[in-house]
């Protein structure tokens, strides 16, 4: 059994109190249109006492991370905290200001930097940090810089444009409607329903956008002055992302962690779905930042939450934070070699006390119980070597085969109920879940699912499970919600590499419909220099790459597209070949077209 560590300790409280200039009055940020992007008012219910409907654990974690407004961390440094899932850093320079990660949408992020500039002045914009590759970090810089950003420097870890925008294409569409479940987006703001999501309150949903860095950041130790303040780079690729780095100003003794420190334990895998992520390198880069900067600081800030001051609570709470990874990842493996699965190990592995009492190594966000699972998988896949799991039938056809040896889905809901009312919520879950892949019109099914989603929402102590909890719950009652952020924003998929944009739609060809298909169509596109010859094949659609010169091996394609990258964009995007040169048959382009898939944006999840 978890043991809860104390709640007469009000360090935190302390210190997401500390160096508050003001708040955003009222704390609602709209677009031009008057939607509500972000609406951090919605929270005022948190200053109530814990009700029954949320682990007070997690109730106490939301009302830290919903506190809003503009702070000083030290002198010169300043973060707007509370206006979107992640914290806009500013640091004042010789002429003007070092914005650090823009957050999600351009509309909060210009309501931070008003917010900042109300009371320090209206500084410049004279640098952009990102911190890495993931959207909450950079979507909103279109918000923080002029129309043309010439002569500021935008510096980002290597590899950041690469990673930034392929994750949000090949599974992106999976990925955010999955995120609806995760942030709780569809849910209301209440007690009883949204609370936040452990690593911050929710995300915004306003305009994404994306500046390409013009700086790299390459190696450790890497010194860069950006308007007159020093700044020291640590890299840490395969950490919290596949691209991102901590880096220290020395001037000032103030560390900047990212999110590779924050006050939780964070995902190896996140629900929403991603690569899984290196808990070993991890801890070796939090190791490694200690010896690098650990003497030098006195104030250490991530991308979320509140700060740490004071040089040897920065560094007790950075090595908690590398033992707490370490030991995750160890211990999964020592048990993973014993032979046990992902699952026996999620139910047999707890945390040293130490970590377990430790507020910011609990699971708001990752959870031990997910993030072993996703050890376990990093090294050895999906399959546990158990024969009998290596071809069962898929979810719908196996829970109707179930449901069947248990005597037809009123018997189910029925021996659910009994489950229920001795508190085994977890497998009355997975009995009712068997139900409504049966017989998914059955009402009864659905209902009982949904209280029991409902209840374990309302008893998890994690934020994001509790979000798919009740996500789960809604919709079951009202179907599937639709994506209200959309991360194919103009910026983003300009910012796609030729090769990257010929593999997003590699990832929609329906096979089955292009197995006869045999066509070849060659892009030559002016603006880069470059040539793509695309071949669909067998229903696989492959491609190569050359200079616009390079002669092309083989037979000419029945299809050559001279354009630019603006133009093949346009014409991916529906407007046809209005301005674009072509040399052959234009059918050849029209049969692949008509062999891709559009996404579904709401695909079921709860239901078959």
């Amino acid at each position: 059994m978890s043991t809860l560590p104390s709640f007469t300790d009000t360090t935190d409280f302390d210190n997401a109190d500390r160096g508050l200039v003001a708040s955003l009055k009222p704390g609602v940020v709209t677009n031009a249109e008057g939607r509500v992007i972000y609406d951090s008012d919605a929270y005022a219910f948190l200053s109530a006492e814990c009700p029954d409907t949320a682990h007070p654990s997690l109730w106490r974690q939301a009302q830290l991370a919903s506190k809003q407004g503009l702070y000083e961390v030290t002198d010169g440094i300043y973060q707007v905290r509370g206006l979107d899932l992640s914290n806009m850093t500013l640091v004042e320079g010789d002429t003007g200001v070092i914005v650090i990660d823009p957050l999600i949408s351009t509309e909060c992020a210009a309501a931070a930097l008003a917010l900042y500039r109300e009371h320090r002045g209206k500084r410049p914009v004279t640098g952009v940090i990102y911190t890495h590759c993931h959207g909450d970090h950079f979507g909103g810089v279109r918000g923080v810089l002029p129309e043309d950003p010439a002569g500021i420097p935008i510096l980002a870890p290597e590899g950041f444009l690469e990673h930034a925008v392929a994750e949000n294409v090949y599974a992106g569409n999976a990925m955010t409607r999955r995120a609806i479940f995760m942030y709780g987006d569809s849910l209301a703001k209440a007690p009883e329903g949204q609370i936040g999501a452990g690593l911050g309150m929710t995300t915004s949903t306003g305009t994404m956008s994306l500046v390409p860095p013009t700086v790299d950041i390459t190696h450790t130790g890497q010194e860069e002055t950006v308007d007159g303040v020093r700044i020291v780079f640590q890299v840490t690729p395969g950490t919290e992302a596949p691209s991102e780095m901590n880096f220290h100003f020395p001037d000032r003794r103030a560390l900047c962690m990212a999110e590779n420190a924050t006050h939780n334990m964070h995902n190896i895998l996140t629900l929403r779905g991603a690569v899984v992520r290196d808990s070993r390198v991890w801890a070796h880069y939090l190791d490694e930042a200690i010896g690098l900067f650990g003497e030098g600081s006195d104030v250490a800030f991530a991308s979320h939450h509140w700060p740490t001051w004071g040089k040897d609570a920065i560094v007790t709470f950075l090595a908690q934070q590398r033992d707490l990874y370490a030991y995750m990842h160890d211990q999964t493996l020592r048990l993973l070699n014993a032979g046990y699965t992902g699952l026996e190990i999620a139910e047999e592995i707890q945390l040293p006390p130490a970590l377990e009492t430790s507020w910011h190594a609990r699971g708001y966000y990752g959870s031990l119980s997910h993030n072993v699972k996703a050890i376990y998988q990093r090294y050895m896949g999906w399959y546990d070597g158990n024969p009998s799991h290596l071809w069962e039938h898929p979810p719908v056809d196996n829970a109707k085969r179930y449901v069947d040896c248990m005597g037809g889905t009123d018997a189910v809901v029925t021996k659910a109920g009994t489950y229920t009312d001795t508190g085994d919520l977890r497998f009355a879950a997975t009995l009712l879940g068997h139900a409504v892949f049966a017989d998914p019109d059955h009402t009864g099914a659905r209902d009982a699912l949904a209280a029991v989603y409902t209840k374990l929402g309302h008893g998890s102590e994690n934020g994001t499970w509790r979000n798919f909890y009740l996500t789960g719950a809604k919709e079951l009652k009202t179907g599937p919600q639709p994506i209200t952020l959309d991360m194919g924003s103009p910026e983003m998929s300009m910012a796609l590499t030729i090769e990257q944009l010929i593999d997003s739609l590699a990832v929609r060809v329906n096979g089955p419909r292009a197995w006869d298909l045999d066509l070849t169509v060659d892009w030559i596109v002016t603006d880069l220099s470059t040539r793509h010859r695309l071949t669909l094949s067998n229903g696989a659609l492959t491609h190569l790459s050359y200079g616009a010169d390079t002669p092309v091996t083989g037979d000419a394609a029945p299809l050559t597209l001279t354009l630019t990258k603006p133009q093949l964009l346009g014409m991916l995007g529906g407007r046809g070949l209005e301005g674009i040169t072509t040399n052959g048959n234009p059918q050849v382009l029209g049969q692949l077209m008509s062999v891709l898939d559009e996404p579904d944006k709401a695909f079921a999840i709860v239901t078959p």
